[in-house]
């Protein structure tokens, strides 16, 4: 029978696996049929507040809890909209303003700072829905009348003109994804994961739903793990952890703490990692200390769910060595295409244009931005057929695979997030005491450069930028001038910029 809605995930192994641990964090551990219980409560309490097919904003942790609710938002017909708690007031308003007065789901504690961001919001704590009395037959008549193609999440994410833009992935596109990976990982029901990926970056997308697919079991992580690597690979080993779905940097991160060589994972067998290139050094400390791990490299922008292409590493490479981005993942294709939208020839460097059943449904009230980026595919006139332009840039090796190179815009990759300097940009010049700013990258230290004009000095203008910005946009090194230096056009010399500032 074809499957709809996410949901039936849930449902699937709540029904074969009633008693075994799904979700466990620090607090307390699900049981699928638990976290089904809790999930329909959730979805009650939402059902008469909004009609199917509206957004719900969820303030989400790495929580069981936050786990829990978003797939209430799912049982009541809805979709999910995750954002960090620790989003900064000036920041979740501009948001919530996007959405129309919508619902927001946060613990109890966080509803004051909502309504400040928001005071037109709807605001309903955890624990009321947690103890809504659930209501199975109405929210699966709600449900019955969605289609695959209806929104299954939101994802925030950076936007060049100073605005976060919304990314709408449907419910087809997910479980395509979903199917793909557990085929590709060869999830079952005997795996334990590690989330490390919070909920409102689409990594966490793999773990959460190859889970409730397969019946495996989810573990959250302790966050102070991830500020002491040798707890983390003590958590890993102990918990009998056997599949890792993490961001690049974290992979890095334990690698180059020296902690695998004391505290190896012994039940681990895979990791795939994805959100900024993989490297060899890294990859070979873990298998020095991991021997048999089985490895691969994703890459895919949320625009295409999660990923579109993988490498399964079937050979050592040397530190330094660039790691390819693989093939197509299944059900997806990938062209490599000129500025004209042309394919380039056989070896060049080319955009990578991604078609097939995980293109998002667009960029949420913005139909302008969404027609610039997915655009008609140019091998086929005939009838419509959508790509989607990442602005990223690849080529085809003689081995047949991909092997990333580049950004073609201002866009950028920073600590495994895709960060719009235009945005960070427009918030620093937002502030009165700014007169001008360009905002560099330094990809050989991997840190934000912020260059400006003003009446205030770089210690303050981070102060206030924490008001703005998420800390993993927030620019790392501070530059103040008299004046920026200008182009014969008038325009600012970011060249010139880059060339005193950027390594």
């Amino acid at each position: 029978m074809l499957q709809i809605n996410l949901f039936e995930y849930l449902e699937g192994s709540a029904a074969r696996f009633p008693d075994k641990p799904a979700l466990s964090d620090e607090s307390e551990t699900l049981s699928f049929s638990a976290l089904l219980s809790r999930a329909l409560g959730v979805g009650s309490a939402l059902a008469g507040r909004r009609p199917a097919r509206s957004p719900v904003v969820v303030l989400a942790e790495r929580s069981a809890a936050a786990a829990s609710v978003l797939q209430g938002v799912l049982a009541a017909g809805c979709y999910y909209v995750p954002i960090d708690p620790k989003t900064p007031e000036l920041r979740l308003a501009a948001i919530l303003e996007q959405l129309h007065r919508p619902l927001v789901l946060c613990r109890d504690e966080a509803k004051n700072a909502v309504l400040a961001a928001a005071p037109e919001a709807e605001c309903l704590g955890f624990s009321y829905c947690f103890a809504a009395p659930a209501e199975a037959e109405l929210l699966a008549e709600r449900r019955a009348g969605l289609i695959d193609a209806d929104p299954a999440y939101m994802i925030f994410t950076s936007g060049s003109t100073g605005a976060p833009k919304g990314i709408v992935i449907p419910h087809r596109s997910v479980i395509d994804f979903t199917e793909w990976m557990t085929d590709f990982c060869r999830v079952t029901e005997a795996d334990v994961l590690a989330n490390q990926a919070p909920f409102f970056f689409d990594l966490s997308v793999k773990d959460l739903y190859t889970t409730l697919k397969c019946g495996a079991t989810l573990l959250f992580s302790p966050q102070s793990c991830f500020l002491f690597p040798p707890e983390l690979a003590l958590f890993l080993d102990e918990r009998g952890v056997t599949a890792l779905f993490w961001a690049t940097s974290a992979f890095h991160l334990l690698a180059a703490s020296g902690a695998l060589e004391r505290r190896p994972p012994r039940a681990l067998r895979i990791a795939a990692l994805g959100g900024e290139a993989l490297q060899a050094r890294h990859v070979n400390t873990w298998l020095r200390a991991c021997p048999g791990l089985e490895l691969a490299n994703l890459y895919g922008p949320t625009e295409a769910t999660v990923d579109c292409t993988a490498y399964r590493l079937d050979r050592s490479f040397a530190d330094g060595e660039p790691i390819p981005i693989g093939t197509a993942c299944r059900n997806k294709e990938i062209l490599l295409l000129d500025e004209e939208l042309r394919p380039v020839p056989e070896g060049e460097v080319g955009e990578i244009c991604v078609r097939g059943a995980g293109l998002a449904k667009g960029y949420f009230g913005d139909g302008e931005r969404t027609r610039a980026a997915f655009v008609q595919n140019p091998l086929f006139s005939d009838f419509p057929d959508l790509i989607y332009r990442t602005g990223d840039l690849a080529l085809r090796g003689e081995d047949g695979l991909l092997y990333f190179r580049s950004r073609r815009d201002g866009q950028i990759k920073h600590m495994g997030y895709r960060i719009e300097l235009g945005e960070v940009e427009a918030a620093v010049t937002a502030e009165g005491a700014v007169d001008a700013a360009v905002c560099l990258y330094d990809g050989a230290r991997e840190r934000i450069v912020c260059v400006f004009s003003g009446r205030c000095e770089g210690p303050e203008l981070a102060r206030l930028l924490r008001r703005r910005l998420p800390k993993y946009m927030l620019p790392n090194v501070y530059h103040r001038l008299d004046g920026l230096p200008l182009t014969p056009n008038g325009k600012l010399d970011r060249a010139a910029l880059r060339g005193r500032f950027v390594t």
